[in-house]
């Protein structure tokens, strides 16, 4: 099948994959019906060709059985989002930290995976002096988003984002995870950046002080 070219359908056909996939491996996990678990079977194949239809789509059954190898059994089965923390963090001239990321070449704020034993502001923190060397202080959560329908990520996963402020620190780019990172103003942001629209405007209006709302996807 022919990959798509267009970059909001691709995002689409993802989520739709993901989502297809997610509901699948649920199933399998809370039935032992061989019947069902055939038909659940069948929607992962589904879904795993469809995600073969967007670009870097994986092979289709190469999907299919790593799915299959993380299906588990009852609450442990039950397929969720992961859950990710990153941090919006100013200076004192008003500027922006950015990454980019290594794996994709995009750039984006300082984030990474939730860390068992620690606090969702904790792993911003966290984060931010791994990825930049820069210390912060969170202020206040800014924004919760799905990353998938930003197209953020390429699995499920909800973004906690906080605004911070920076401490102290020289920059220095995590030699594994950040091909470049660096201070912008508003008016000399990098390329290629994630979504900007959605989240750019909310993340200097927090570094300027003004009293914004927490930003989330609202319902479709």
């Amino acid at each position: 099948m022919a990959p798509l070219d267009d970059t909001g359908r691709s995002h689409d056909l993802l989520r739709w994959s993901e989502t297809l996939a997610g509901i699948a491996r649920t199933g399998l996990g809370f039935t032992d019906n061989l019947y069902e678990r055939e038909r659940f079977e069948e929607v992962l194949k589904v879904a795993a060709e469809m995600q073969a239809a967007t670009p870097n789509g994986a092979d289709a059954a190469v999907v299919v059985q790593e799915w299959m190898a993380s299906v588990g059994r009852g609450v442990a089965g039950y397929v969720t989002p992961k859950a990710a923390v990153g941090a919006v963090v100013g200076n004192d001239r008003g500027e922006l930290l950015l990454v980019q990321r290594a794996d994709s070449g995009i750039w984006l704020y300082p984030t990474g995976w939730a860390d068992i034993g620690y606090s969702p502001a904790e792993v911003a923190v966290k984060e931010v002096r791994e990825e930049t060397g820069i210390r912060c202080r969170p202020e206040r959560l800014i924004a919760v988003l799905d990353g998938l329908r930003l197209g953020f990520s390429h699995i499920p996963l909800y973004s906690l984002v906080f605004h911070c402020t920076m401490v102290d620190g020289e920059l220095a780019a995590h030699p594994l995870e950040c091909a470049d990172v660096g201070w912008f103003a508003r008016d000399a942001l990098p390329s290629p950046l994630a979504a900007s629209e959605r989240w750019v405007p909310t993340a200097f209006a927090a570094i300027d002080g003004e009293p914004i709302d927490v930003v989330f996807d609202a319902p479709r």
